[in-house]
């Protein structure tokens, strides 16, 4: 039963990575393009969730269900409006430049955006020292006592967490494979020069792209206010990261392995916490083993776990 309830809880955090992962992998599939300011994208959807409660509904400590949506609407709106941002006045100009430029200019947006919300919410009232956890506010029905199922213990925010991934993840493959702007995108993917000459509008289909990312990045956001308490500025490079790690872990490029490769990770620090005795072991040591077991995965799969090995041709 304790392995179940470690399991569980594994997969809860491993969808929060995975969440944040498949925005790391949508991108790349279309630019190539490694976008590392992308954990704050995450932090600022969070952000963003948290203003709109200020706005809204900062009267009450437990938010009825029916402000969920809008917190998230504004997460999204938050973050969204800052990647389309990112895309058209960082990225954008850099796309024909070698790749070190836009991986260098990822991580000065990172640092920027990072101190930018530090300093605005020092700013705002009732937020006089940003550097510290921020309370994020909790919602009935979703955050609260914890359900028992079969001697299961399962936090409400977890399992919000792996239904929004569920849900997400169908509606993103119905969208890629079944929509019009999702066979854009594959082709975009596949060759832009060729989809130009298609008629496809290669820097649409790339802010697309940017804004779906974006959109799962705010969601992950509001889950993890939701399954921790709180939220602050900094919360966005080790998330990031860590989803970077997963994309790379399932295959990048591959939206199935992102989020394969995000339950992977929360699996392991799960368990890596539980079971590893001695000095080795414990919360101090996960993220350690979850960085381990990408580098072996990388020594003997290089493409992944369910990557596909590219071949140079001659």
């Amino acid at each position: 039963m304790e392995f179940l309830q470690q399991l569980v809880n594994g997969l809860s955090l491993g969808a929060l990575y995975a969440l944040i992962a498949v925005g790391y992998t949508v991108v790349y599939g279309i630019i190539q393009l490694i976008n590392f300011a992308h954990g704050e994208v995450f932090m600022i959807g969070a952000f963003g969730a948290l203003s709109t409660w200020l706005i809204i509904g900062s009267a009450n400590d437990n938010l009825s269900l029916w402000l969920l949506p809008v917190m998230l609407l504004g997460g999204a709106i938050a973050s969204v409006g800052v990647a389309l941002l990112m895309e058209r006045y960082a990225y954008r100009p850099l796309r024909n430049a070698p790749r070190l430029a836009p991986l260098i200019t990822a991580i000065g947006v990172s640092i920027f955006l990072q101190e930018l919300v530090r300093l605005f919410y020092g700013e705002v009232p009732g937020f006089p020292d940003a550097k510290r956890a921020i309370p994020f506010p909790q919602i009935d029905y979703v955050t609260g006592p914890a359900i028992n199922v079969g001697g299961l213990v399962i936090q409400r925010a977890a399992l919000f967490t792996l239904i929004a991934l569920v849900i997400c993840s169908i509606i993103l493959f119905i969208f890629i494979n079944r929509s019009r702007l999702g066979r854009a995108m594959q082709a975009t993917s596949q060759d832009p020069d060729t989809s130009r000459l298609m008629g496809i509008n290669v820097d649409r289909i790339i802010m697309l792209a940017f804004a779906i990312g974006a959109a799962l990045a705010a969601v992950a956001g509001l889950a993890w206010g939701l399954r921790y308490t709180n939220i602050d500025f900094r919360m966005g490079f080790v998330a990031g990261l860590k989803a970077f790690t997963a994309a790379v872990l399932g295959g990048i490029g591959n939206i199935a392995g992102a989020v394969v490769g995000g339950l992977v990770i929360g699996v392991v620090e799960a368990m890596a916490t539980a079971y590893i005795p001695g000095r080795f072991g414990g919360s101090a040591w996960k993220d350690v083993w979850a960085f381990v077991i990408l580098i072996l995965v990388l020594v003997f799969r290089p493409q992944g776990l369910l990557g596909s090995r590219v071949v140079d041709r001659a």
